[in-house]
């Protein structure tokens, strides 16, 4: 069988800063489906591509080629793995901002209105009481 072409520059250096190698991927070539024919249900042009670290997952036929199949299940590896880190990275900003929430200092007003709300607590419990000898 030919020689497949090389993937394009900018897809390698995009793998090579979201640390995925050739390595970490596992390729399988199964037969496309849905419409064209006899030509799709006899080749194997259909990509599936998981990266084994992360367990991401996809699937590739958007075009007619294996070699730009290949290509594109490349890139819609990467996307998922940008989109997998930057709803981390999402998730640890909301957390930091939450806790700088919690930790702040209540503004005068807010203080001034979580006495109020004490004081007319403490009058409600006041006249739950018994009466005593000098009320």
């Amino acid at each position: 069988m030919a020689t497949e072409p090389p993937l394009p520059e900018d897809l390698v250096q995009r793998m090579a800063a979201l640390g995925v190698s050739e390595g970490d991927l596992v390729e399988r070539f199964i037969k496309g489906s849905g419409p064209g024919g006899q030509k799709i249900n006899k080749t194997s042009s259909c990509v599936q591509l998981r990266h084994a670290p992360s367990g991401v997952e996809v699937k590739c036929q958007s075009g007619r080629s294996l070699a730009a199949n290949r290509a594109a299940a490349r890139r819609l590896i990467c996307d998922a793995l940008e989109e997998r880190e930057r709803e981390r990275r999402e998730r640890r900003q909301a957390a930091r901002e939450k806790k700088r929430r919690q930790m702040r200092r209540p503004s005068k007003n807010k203080r001034r209105i979580n006495v109020a709300n004490k004081r007319k607590h403490g009058e409600k419990k006041r006249l739950r009481r018994k009466p005593g000898p000098g009320d």
